[in-house]
């Protein structure tokens, strides 16, 4: 038998406190970045909760307005013409295809150009997530660091890459653990200790930076008030199929819409936001607080629900009120994203789901199926169910939520939920959607 010594390392000889150190350093930065990005989308969206109610009550200056949003469009068109292809969409599919070695990309130019692009279209309140750019300028500071202040090795550099994805994703929705269970799920689809380990770093010091910034309560603080009984369960069966459907239905409507912005050549590409940027308009002057992400409309649905104003409701409009919401949100924040322009899926997704959910509480409710107390158990549950099967990430899904709400105790609901809603769009053949759509992108 060998001694000690034969088996372990020598002292001080491990690469992994270095890279670790440096995954640390490169999740504070990209926590300072983010918490930019967030701080200054949050206050533009909360302006145009004043400015559209202003304009409704003051039409003559819908046209200056209409004429200001040309010249964002325009503005746009010159900053992201020189790298379309890596500064379209949330940036997701473009890091996937990176880290594949199907793409290479210029950092610094597509770093800048992602962060002021994307605060211009999303603060104009068009219906695009923060999170998918987040991460993509999460991979590109692990990767600028790698390459220019640490120079590391290729190995090392992927690494870097890697942990500056899932701190991105930490300091957009304040979900660390999420942050790197998206990396393993979603974009390496594989374990690794050192990979983990340094993602986990850059995550937990870049969450403790937007702690600094907006404090402790999560950017979606999502609170459960009682379990949902047993005898309630059935309930989820049906919340995972209808999921598992929709989630199907957004994947096919999100890849055609593209298909179909791709041919509408009357409008040089760089120049397809004029689209929705002119459509936000009418959205904003009828309906301000759906504008954006939306993180408001998440919460004004967790925290005072349609069922609880039913009194105050027509006869159908019970139900009609998340349907058009639902419908109008699914809409346009197809016509958002596809537009080529900076913004993600990701926030919308999880909007959605909470509309489903609200409208699942709903008919559970008024039918006397479910308690009334639970109807926020549903809209979590729905929320995480929809997400985890458009990703086709179950377990981001279910540890998102879990960090959003602050407790486990929802999480066998949620597991329920999320695996149906899997099982139902694998058995259509759907498939992860930030792969099929770095497919549909062409990269070799």
């Amino acid at each position: 038998m060998k001694p000690a010594k034969d088996f372990l390392r020598r002292p001080f000889t491990s690469r992994v406190p270095q890279l670790l150190v440096q995954s640390i350093i490169i999740g504070l930065i990209i926590g300072m970045l983010v918490s930019i990005f967030r701080f200054v989308i949050d206050k533009s969206i909360h302006f145009l909760y004043f400015l559209y109610p202003y304009l409704a009550a003051h039409p003559q200056w819908i046209s200056l307005y209409t004429i200001f949003t040309f010249f964002i469009c325009i503005l746009v068109s010159k900053i992201i013409k020189p790298y379309l292809l890596d500064l379209s969409g949330s940036g997701i599919p473009q890091v996937e295809a990176t880290l594949m070695g199907e793409h290479e990309v210029d950092w610094f130019p597509v770093l800048w150009r992602k962060f002021v692009g994307g605060l211009l279209v999303s603060s104009m309140g068009l219906f695009l997530g923060r999170e998918g750019p987040c991460i993509q300028m999460g991979a590109l500071v692990g990767q600028g660091f790698a390459e220019n202040i640490f120079e590391c090795s290729e190995e090392d550099r992927r690494l870097l890459q890697c942990a500056g994805i899932a701190a991105g994703l930490s300091a957009a929705v304040s979900a660390p653990l999420a942050g790197v269970f998206f990396l393993v799920e979603v974009i390496t689809h594989s374990f690794k200790p050192k990979e983990c380990i340094s993602a986990l770093g850059a995550a937990a010091s870049a969450d403790l930076v937007t702690i600094i910034f907006f404090g402790t309560r999560p950017c979606l603080y999502l609170p459960i008030a009682k379990k949902l009984p047993v005898h309630s369960y059935w309930s989820l069966i049906t919340v995972g199929i209808v999921a598992g459907l929709m989630a199907y239905g957004y994947q096919r409507s999100l890849l055609n819409t593209k298909w179909l912005f791709n041919k509408l050549k009357i409008i040089p590409m760089q120049y397809h936001s004029i689209v929705p940027l002119l459509l936000v308009i009418p959205i904003g002057l009828a309906f301000p607080h759906v504008l954006g992400g939306s993180h408001y409309l998440i919460d004004s649905l967790f925290h005072n629900p349609l069922i609880i104003q039913e009194e105050k409701l027509g006869q159908l409009s019970w139900i009609l009120i998340p349907v058009v919401f639902f419908l109008l949100r699914l809409i346009f924040s197809m016509i958002s994203y596809c537009s080529s322009i900076p913004g993600g899926t990701f926030m919308p997704i999880l909007v959605l789901g909470a509309l489903m959910g609200t409208i699942f509480t709903t008919v559970f409710i008024h039918l006397g199926l479910i308690p009334t107390d639970n109807y926020t158990n549903i809209i979590i549950v729905s929320m995480a169910a929809y997400l985890g099967a458009i990703l086709r990430a179950p377990f981001t899904a279910i540890i998102l939520l879990t960090e959003m709400i602050g407790t486990v105790e929802q999480v066998l609901p949620m597991i329920m939920s999320v695996f149906i809603a899997y099982l139902i769009l694998a058995l259509l053949g759907g498939e992860p959607i930030y792969t099929v759509l770095r497919k549909q992108m062409g990269f070799k």
